[in-house]
Order: structure tokens, then C-alpha cells, then sequence
């Protein structure tokens, strides 16, 4: 198992002073943190392990004429390491990268953009963690707050860095924060801090489960106790993290106990938080499990945050999901298609397909080092299994244990083909779900790129049979 270099306990203050500061990973977040930096009087040196096409990021955010090291030569950046003030990765830059060992070595304080953006700015703001529904329910609660007059800009795992965020001229933050970003906040202390669940996921980037849970657990860590934790009522693997924690605890329904006697929660066909009734369950467009929990969650985060109930009622009734998160793709003759692209870990898909019956599943691609054995416990929900990309073995192998008999199956080396054999799977009538359970990046640059070939080769198939999708609808 590989472990993580031990990082420093305490916050640290970067002041322009003290030297130039290491960027790793010119990705988005990356280039804001340099442009960040640079504005603020630092000396930034900047580094990718693939320089060549970093360049043409960093130009995008004013760097054309800087030098972008060689993050992967080791000799090159020892003594760039040596002398600097601090070390900021990126949130895809795993700890297993050199950039860490080598600070870590030279004692060298790695920073995370979270703690940066802590350090600039004392607004409140939001935090949303968990292995599923963070996106969802960030949205919801950033457009709760501005409904409810309260100026608010979603943050973090989204197209906008908070260190971007923060020039901008509102009153608060809605940030997605992913286990990577929080690995190494120190300073990072949301006013309101929600993790909302947890499965196993991004194992290739963790050295375990331990270490994925512990991250997500620093969304609580600086926490003071005029602080909110918003917390899952009766999830016992996130219980144990609760532990010590020094905010104010506020509780929400989840999947397995949406009437529990919680905080936010569900009776009477009524959401209801804190014993006042916001919006019955039959006007929410949205009604599995898990669109009732997340709307639980998103109601306590936008409430703690000083939402009214009524922009609540509002926001959840419009609500109809988020693209490539089981958005209906189309319909064929009585054939309807899913598009749930996201569930890019076998805990999503397992969420998914529980709200079907004798469904057809699409499923593979690039495995995060997660067990896919998970997706058989969904087995009496399906008729028939595709699978695609560089795990469809592991799906076949899945879905041909004791348990799964009965459940046609199948491999595919397309997205076309596989559309063609799930709709003819699914003949005369019933539900195709692209739900895969894994990672894109065997075929596709992001899930958001497989769920758009998805519903291209839905319309092919359409056109090819000489008839039209249907319009896309919610669900």
C-alpha cells in the first residue's frame, strides 16, 4: 500500500517575501493559483509533467513567456523544491508525485488552493464533500442563496477556482470540495461544512480507504464552534469522523433513512427542517432516494447559510437535474435511453440502477482501482449488461457470478455499438442506463464527453432506423 508523505499539522501564511512558490499541474486550477499568486506580489515558478502542453494552458492565463519545468525530472526539481517558500499541486497531482516527497524531504510546506484562498479572504462560505451528489447539491445551494438575496458563486471541483472566486463581488462561496482538495487544507474552515456520503472511490490516487475518508474528514477539521457540520444521520462510516469535531452538528435524511428523526428530513410526504414543512415530496421533479436526499442536504447547507424556506421550495420544485447525471437521454419507439455518464465508481451506479426494474446496463471503462464486484448487487434490477472500455473483462466477469443468471450479456468496442445492443436488449420496451461505474479516460477526455457520444449515438441509431429520438426528458 503506498502512503502518503506526513504532512505539517499547521496552517501556513505564505508572504512574497519569504521566496517563490512551486505550482504543480497546470490544469485549471493550477493556472489560477499561479495568476493568483503573481497578483499578489509572489514569484512563482511553474511546473507540469507534461511542459509541452502545459504551455498552452498557462498562456491562457497570461504565462506565455514563462518557463514551465519538468515536473517528472527529479533532478530539475530538487533544487527548485530546495529553495522554495512552498509547494501548491494541483488536485489531480496524487501524493505520490515527487513534488511531494521531495518537500516533504527538504521540509518544504506543501499548500493546498483551499488554504490559499483562506488566507486571502475571510468571507463565509460553504463547503460540500462526499463521494457522490457534491455537484447537485452545490448547485442547489448556490442558486438557493441567490434566490434568497444572498450574492453567492460556486467554487472548487467546478470551471472556477475559489482563488478565482474570491475577486468576485459577492457575499459568500459555494465550493465542491473533493478529497483532493482537502488532503492538504490546514487552514480551510467553512462557516458550513457538509460531507454527505462515502463509498470507495479514487483508490488510484489514495492509499487506501482510510486515507480518502481522512481527507474528506478535513472539511470539518479547522471548524470553530460557531461552525455548522452538516452530517448524514445514521451513516456509519462517516459517524467514526464525527468524533472531535468542534462545530455545531445539523443532521439530514439519507437514501436508507429519509423519515429518521433528523434535523432535515422527510414525513408526511413533506420535507421538513427543522419542524417547519418547505415543499412536499410529490412537487419535486426528482423523487428516487438519493434526489430526496440531496435535496435534504442542500436544505440544511442553504439554511445554516441564512436561506429563506420559501426560495428553498422554489429551487427544489424547478430542479431537475444536472446534465449526465441519469438525465434522460431519449426516447426510441418504447425504448427509453439514461444518461448517468457521472457515476464514474461502482457506488454511483448501484444508486442509479436501484430506481429501475429489468433495466439494460452500459457499464466500463477505466477502473480507479475500485473492486466492480459492487455492481452485482443490482442484479435483480437488470435483463441485460454492455459492457465498454478497458474494464468491460471485470463487468463481464461481475455479471457472470452466482446471483446474476438470467442477465444477457454482451461487449462492445463503441458507444454506437453498444447503444445498437442495449436497444436491442431491451426490445420490445423497457430502460437503457449509461451508468459506468467507472472512469472516461479509456475512450473519452471526460464523462461529460462520454455522455455527449452517448446521446449522439442514441440519435444515430434513431436516424439509422429511419425514425426520431424523442425529446430528452427529466426524470
Amino acid at each position: 500500500m503506498r502512503s502518503s508523505p506526513a504532512p505539517q499539522t499547521a496552517p501556513v501564511d505564505l508572504e512574497p517575501s519569504a521566496g517563490p512558490v512551486i505550482v504543480v499541474g497546470m490544469g485549471v486550477t493550477g493556472c489560477a493559483v499561479a495568476s493568483a499568486l503573481t497578483a499578489r506580489g509572489h514569484q512563482v515558478l511553474m511546473a507540469d509533467d507534461r511542459p509541452h502542453d502545459a504551455a498552452s494552458r498557462a498562456s491562457g492565463a497570461g504565462f506565455a513567456a514563462a518557463e514551465i519545468h519538468d515536473s517528472t525530472d527529479v533532478d530539475l526539481l530538487e533544487p527548485l523544491v530546495r529553495g522554495a517558500a512552498a509547494v501548491v499541486p494541483s488536485p489531480g497531482v496524487p501524493p505520490r508525485h515527487p513534488s511531494y516527497t521531495l518537500a516533504a524531504a527538504a521540509g518544504v510546506p506543501i499548500v493546498s488552493e483551499l488554504d490559499l484562498a483562506a488566507q486571502w479572504d475571510a468571507r463565509p462560505l460553504a463547503a460540500i464533500t462526499g463521494t457522490n451528489g457534491k455537484t447537485t447539491v452545490t448547485v442547489l445551494v448556490e442558486r438557493i442563496l441567490n434566490r434568497s438575496g444572498i450574492s453567492a458563486v460556486g467554487a472548487g471541483n467546478t470551471d472556477i477556482a475559489l482563488v478565482d472566486a474570491i475577486d468576485s463581488d459577492v457575499s459568500t462561496f459555494v465550493v465542491e470540495a473533493s478529497s483532493f482538495r482537502l488532503h492538504r487544507a490546514r487552514r480551510f474552515a467553512p462557516a458550513v461544512a457538509a460531507w454527505l456520503n462515502l463509498a470507495p472511490d479514487h483508490l488510484d490516487w489514495h492509499a487506501g480507504l482510510g486515507d480518502y475518508a481522512a481527507s474528506k474528514a478535513r472539511i470539518w477539521a479547522a471548524q470553530g464552534p460557531d461552525d455548522i457540520a452538516v452530517i448524514p444521520f445514521g451513516d456509519a462510516d462517516i459517524e467514526p469522523w464525527t468524533k472531535g469535531i468542534r462545530s455545531r452538528h445539523v443532521t439530514f435524511a439519507t437514501p436508507q433513512h429519509l423519515h429518521a428523526s433528523c434535523d432535515v428530513r422527510f414525513e408526511r410526504g413533506v420535507l421538513v427542517a427543522h419542524d417547519e414543512d418547505i415543499v412536499a415530496t410529490a412537487e419535486l421533479p426528482r423523487q428516487r432516494p438519493h434526489d430526496l436526499s440531496n435535496a435534504a442536504a442542500a436544505t440544511a447547507i442553504a439554511l445554516a447559510m441564512g436561506a429563506r424556506a420559501d426560495a428553498i421550495a422554489t429551487e427544489l420544485r424547478a430542479f431537475d437535474g444536472l446534465p449526465h447525471r441519469l438525465a434522460h437521454a431519449g426516447r426510441i419507439g418504447d425504448v427509453s435511453f439514461h444518461d448517468d455518464s457521472k457515476a464514474t465508481a461502482p457506488h454511483a451506479t448501484v444508486a442509479a440502477i436501484r430506481g429501475f426494474s429489468d433495466a439494460i446496463l452500459i457499464a466500463g471503462g477505466r477502473n480507479k482501482g475500485l473492486d466492480l464486484h459492487e455492481l452485482a448487487g443490482v442484479a435483480p434490477h437488470l435483463r441485460g449488461v454492455v459492457a465498454i472500455g478497458e474494464s468491460a473483462p471485470q463487468v463481464v466477469a461481475c455479471f457472470s457470478q452466482p446471483g446474476c443468471e438470467g442477465i444477457e450479456l454482451a461487449r462492445a468496442d463503441s458507444m454506437s455499438a453498444a447503444v445498437e445492443i442495449a436497444y436491442a436488449m431491451a426490445q420490445p420496451f423497457g430502460d437503457v442506463v449509461l451508468s459506468p461505474g467507472c472512469a472516461s479516460f479509456d475512450w473519452y477526455s471526460s464523462y461529460r464527453e462520454r455522455g455527449e457520444r452517448f446521446i449522439s449515438a442514441v440519435s444515430a441509431l434513431a436516424a439509422g432506423l429511419g425514425l426520431r429520438a424523442s425529446p430528452r426528458e427529466g426524470r
